[in-house]
């Protein structure tokens, strides 16, 4: 009997330990989760399910509060922030990231997807993952890529259903060579500036026009402040989530596990959400007076063959073989 006894408390004095070990490799962490839209955008409800799926597996130790509206800063001041230690996590564009991994640019390649099939594959595929790899050593990680979407065209000006409609209008790009040559070579006169300042820029008539998805120029209220909406396609844009490398590398294998998990839950949720919320948007665009113009065929071909030099200047600046993996998964794709 004694043994026995001493064998049941050994074994729950263990148990106890193991519990305890286990219980400790969540530690409670508030995660600062930083975004440039509005709460109410396809970003803010996909930070949220981040949030609610991340406490879930957690047992709630592990919180994530969003900050939207940019309130933490542009994309830039929270890249910068993240490098620093100063915030935890964030999500953007993958095309501001181009001055610290120049790579990233090969994703503001004009009409290099032709649907989402073919984003999501290379996104969550071999190529998506070595890019992502490179943010490591810049003090970033990089967890999953979100859909932004398909860019097209708005401005205050006149509709733009071919090329020349667009010169001599102040378009806002995104701080991003491969942006400002596009535009450049298609006629109009490209102004890149932070997206935090863009509604008061557009407002201002400091900026004509502005390139997005149709749910961001919902989300973003630019129907306010832009009559014409051009559906050019000309960009699929991706937004990736990114943790800081200084306090991810202070988590537990535990809590990088369940932080990446949720992040790529995150992903599931947020594409499917963005694609439904697209097909809504032009409706509601409508619905609010934009003039909305589909560009022909025709005129696309036109825009992409202008829009060669960017991708040979971008090849020449030492990514040609980076485009040529790219050309070939996306081959391999189309078979």
């Amino acid at each position: 009997m004694k043994k026995l006894c001493h064998s049941i408390f050994t074994a729950l004095a263990l148990a106890g330990l193991m519990a305890g070990a286990s219980a400790e490799d969540y530690k409670p962490r508030m995660i600062r989760f930083g975004y440039g839209l509005a709460e109410d955008s396809n970003q803010g409800r996909a930070v949220k399910f981040f949030a609610d799926d991340l406490a879930r597996r957690t047992g709630g130790k592990l919180k994530a509060k969003g900050f939207g509206g940019a309130s933490l800063g542009n994309d830039m001041q929270m890249q910068n922030a993240l490098i620093g230690g100063a915030q935890e996590m964030m999500v953007g564009s993958t095309a501001t990231l181009v001055g610290i991994v120049s790579e990233f640019g090969v994703f503001d390649l004009p009409f290099v997807f032709r649907n989402e099939r073919e984003a999501d594959a290379i996104l969550d595929g071999p190529f998506g993952q070595k890019l992502a790899d490179k943010l490591q050593e810049k003090g970033l990680v990089g967890l999953v890529y979100w859909e932004n979407g398909f860019r097209n065209l708005t401005n205050s000006k006149r509709p733009v259903s071919r090329m020349e409609d667009m010169q001599g209008i102040k378009l806002r790009v995104m701080q991003n060579p491969v942006y400002i040559d596009m535009f450049k070579g298609f006629g109009a006169n490209a102004i890149p500036l932070p997206f935090s300042e863009l509604f008061t820029a557009l407002e201002t008539g400091t900026v004509d026009g502005q390139e997005n998805p149709v749910t961001t120029i919902q989300s973003s209220k630019f129907y306010e402040v832009q009559k014409y909406l051009s559906m050019t396609k000309h960009v699929y844009s991706p937004w990736i989530v990114l943790a800081s490398k200084r306090w991810w590398d202070g988590l537990s294998n535990d809590e990088r596990k369940a932080i990446q998990e949720a992040a790529a839950a995150s992903r599931d949720f947020e594409r499917k959400d963005s694609r439904a919320a697209s097909a809504k948007a032009i409706d509601f665009l409508k619905s609010k007076g934009m003039q909305i113009t589909v560009v022909s065929d025709k005129e696309i071909e036109r825009m992409q063959e202008a829009s060669r030099q960017a991708m040979f200047k971008f090849a020449n600046d030492g990514h040609a073989k980076l485009i040529k993996d790219l050309q070939g998964d996306l081959e391999k794709l189309r078979k």
